[in-house]
């Protein structure tokens, strides 16, 4: 056997072994219980995260806006408002 081929036969082993889930004890949830908890997680965070990017996008969008049509859109959120309570101002 040359060098060659048990280079080749080593890093196919090594790919194996090291990429089974069965020889990873420590990843796999024990219990259905404990998998729902890890999920959870996994989805809190990743909601975390939305939401960071949301207020991003939201601040990027704002800064690209006019002084003029911040004004407006706070003067119609105000109209709106008082609409909705039912004290219309003349």
């Amino acid at each position: 056997m040359n060098s060659k081929t048990f280079f080749i036969v080593f890093l196919l082993l090594l790919g194996i072994f090291s990429s089974c889930g069965s020889s990873k004890p420590g990843k796999t949830a024990a219990s259905v219980e404990e998998a729902e908890s890890i999920i959870a997680k996994e989805r809190k965070k990743k909601g975390r995260i939305a939401k960071k990017q949301k207020r991003a996008a939201e601040k990027h969008y704002w800064s690209l806006q006019s002084k003029e049509a911040k004004k407006s859109i706070k003067r119609n959120r105000r109209r709106h408002k008082r609409e909705k309570r039912g004290s219309i101002r003349p």
